[in-house]
């Protein structure tokens, strides 16, 4: 098993940025390819952004590209989000998952970490 556990979020003003981190534990033989996805209230968890297993290959959704960015450390055990200009819609708990597969949607992303919330105020 892969233990999940994502730090960083906060309370920011629009604009602002963030850091968030996903570290890794357990058996991180399995730690492939890494996504990062966003809940709020209300809503389905929504794709934010992947990266493979090396960090050569990333994808975003639509609504962040050019203000996150992912990426990792594959000796720490840890994936980053940065996340600039951020807006009124991005709040939401961000979480952190494993997939075999670079994928933009939910499918074969197994395991979860607890979430991170990220409010931005206007």
């Amino acid at each position: 098993q892969v233990q999940l556990v994502e730090s960083g979020g906060g309370l920011v003003q629009a604009g602002d940025s963030l850091r968030l981190a996903c570290v890794g534990s357990g058996r991180t033989d399995g730690w492939n390819t890494i996504g990062w996805f966003r809940q709020a209230p209300g809503k389905e968890r929504d794709f934010v952004a992947a990266i493979t297993k090396s960090g050569g290959v990333t994808t975003y959704a639509d609504s962040v590209k050019g203000r996150f960015t992912i990426s990792r450390d594959n000796a720490k055990n840890t994936v980053y989000q940065q996340m600039n200009s951020l807006k009124r819609e991005d709040p939401a708990v961000y979480y952190c998952a494993t997939n075999r597969f670079l994928r933009p949607t939910l499918i074969g992303y197994d395991y979860w970490g607890q979430g991170t919330q990220v409010t931005v105020s206007s």
